[in-house]
């Protein structure tokens, strides 16, 4: 009998976030950034990330870590508990 081994990562398809939220954070991500007028290319420089990495949590595609949301409210002059009640706000608006 031969051991089986271990496969890394996660199931192909599979996600490791909730799309809902992920989607509420970057529409309020992406509401802020074009409120103040401020490009994605200029957020993303400031903000220290890819701006394509950027783009695809604006669209809900990925569901950044603390330190990313950190970085980005900073990049937006806001606090992290802003983007938060922002994006609380958002899914509450969903589910209405």
């Amino acid at each position: 009998m031969q051991k089986q081994g271990i496969q890394r990562g996660r199931p192909t398809g599979a996600t490791t976030f909730e799309a809902g939220p992920a989607r509420a954070f970057g529409d309020a991500v992406r509401s802020l950034r074009t409120e103040d007028g401020i490009a994605q290319e200029t957020l993303a420089h400031l903000a220290g990330i890819e701006r394509s990495h950027l783009g695809k949590i604006e669209r809900g595609e990925h569901m950044p870590t603390l330190a990313m949301i950190l970085k980005i409210a900073r990049a937006l002059g806001r606090s992290a508990g802003e983007l938060i009640l922002e994006t609380e706000a958002r899914l509450l608006k969903e589910e209405s």
